[in-house]
């Protein structure tokens, strides 16, 4: 992309409505522009991310043998009310009327949705098992939406659903998903943890557990063991004590934890850290399956509900909670797999012919090696250009310079204050090995 042509409006101060790195640096770069509280656009850098991220999920996803559909984000409000959620849900569940005068609901998530779909083309044991996931936009009326796209109204989920006939095969559906979890959010390049959670307002019967974005702003506590890795939500456990749930007994004994406290199951350290919650796994059972009646004929003949499992992303908060871990004073320090360019060619002077005729055969010959790059070509001062490509943070910058006249250009990784003077084939040979 060359980028001159890119819309890409960059803002040279923060912001004053920005609570968040994350959020100063998304409407500083140009990703993303607010419309209404919690509503926001993605502009094409913006876009160009999430697409990546929706890349890597798919392919995990896929090969742990999920198919993907996708699902009316409209609801029938009736569906609601069959599974019991319609008032349990509160006023985050936004609600409306079609001209007939019959009720909707904008889907906060789709456990109604997929379980209906099941119960209507599944009847035997045969088409058993099955994993199905969407990656689709969902609404909430948060009552105070803040952190940009940490806590929006509007925000792109990956939702995922597995059904089974037996306790032992919806244990295996899981951890599969568990394992896929692991591999999405360390390719994303996150430093992250998995804690054991409670249901909340999506219920079940088993274990759930909760992936951590660790982060100063995140608002959820953990607290954790180093040596037998045992980890938890507080907040979550305590909420839940009251109910009496397996898992706020659990984690009832990190009730009045502080840091430098001994854990009571093998007597270390105990640990406080704050987390965004980025992922979200659960055995929901026949919870939604009983209700809906998403039964199935067992080999011996026996009608059975089904055993369901969900398993969720947040995958634009995805995209705040890796800036929000990685980032410094300059801008956003992108990991290769998600950036949206992985090479930002900076041309110096857009007016000297040898810089130019250097800057394009590199650009060239990088796209031709199927290798994402960004051009920067404007006619504009070269200090705001090296500013704005620290900003965006590609991983790879190359300067087109004064050294163009010798054949020569600046390599310099994003993360690293190296800067390499080098020519055109071995800047080549590093971009396509990333060092």
């Amino acid at each position: 992309m060359r980028q001159q042509h890119l819309f890409m409006p960059t803002l040279r101060e923060e912001p004053s409505d920005a609570e968040t790195a994350s959020h100063m640096l998304m409407l500083r770069a140009g990703l993303i522009r607010p419309l209404a509280a919690g509503v926001y656009t993605y502009l094409p850098l913006g876009l160009k991310v999430l697409r990546n991220l929706q890349h890597i999920i798919r392919q995990e996803l896929d090969a742990a043998g999920a198919q993907e559909l996708l699902m009316p984000a409209m609801q029938p409000a009736e569906l609601w009310t069959e599974s019991g959620r319609y008032d349990v849900y509160g006023p985050e569940l936004i609600k409306f009327r079609d001209r007939h005068q019959r009720e909707f609901a904008l889907g906060p998530t789709h456990e109604e949705v997929i379980t209906s779909l099941v119960r209507d083309e599944i009847q035997s044991y045969r088409k058993l098992p099955v994993t199905l996931y969407q990656i689709q936009t969902k609404f909430r009326d948060e009552r105070r939406p803040r952190f940009g796209l940490l806590r929006g109204r509007e925000f792109l989920m990956k939702d995922a659903y597995s059904f089974d006939t037996d306790l032992e095969g919806l244990d295996r559906s899981y951890w599969k998903m568990y394992r896929a979890y692991e591999r999405i959010f360390t390719r994303a390049g996150l430093n992250y943890r998995a804690v054991e959670g409670a249901a909340g307002a999506i219920g079940g019967e088993g274990g759930t557990h909760e992936f951590m974005a660790l982060a100063d702003i995140g608002e959820d506590t953990l607290v954790s063991c180093g040596s037998c890795g045992y980890a938890a939500n507080l907040e979550l456990a305590v909420s839940q004590e009251s109910q009496g749930t397996d898992q706020a007994e659990a984690a009832m004994e990190f009730r009045e934890v502080r840091e430098g406290e001994h854990c009571s199951k093998c007597g270390s350290l105990l640990t406080l850290t704050r987390g965004i919650e980025i992922g979200h796994v659960f055995k929901l059972g026949t919870k939604y399956s009983a209700k809906l009646g998403a039964v199935f004929t067992s080999e011996a003949g026996k009608e059975q509900a089904m055993l369901m499992g969900c398993y969720g992303i947040g995958v634009s908060r995805l995209l705040s909670a890796i800036i929000e871990q990685r980032h410094d004073e300059q801008g956003i320090l992108w990991p290769e797999a998600i950036a949206p360019f992985r090479v930002h060619i900076v041309l110096v002077s857009a007016q000297d012919e040898r810089q130019v005729h250097l800057a394009d055969r590199l650009y060239d010959e990088l796209l031709r090696r199927g290798i994402e790059t960004l051009l920067d070509d404007r006619d504009e001062r070269a200090g705001v250009k090296l500013k704005e490509a620290d900003l965006l943070g590609c991983p790879i910058r190359i300067v087109v310079g004064k050294a163009a006249a010798d054949g020569q250009v600046e390599y310099k990784k994003r993360d690293a204050a190296e800067v390499r003077l080098c020519g055109l084939e071995e800047a080549l040979g590093l971009c396509s090995l990333g060092e």
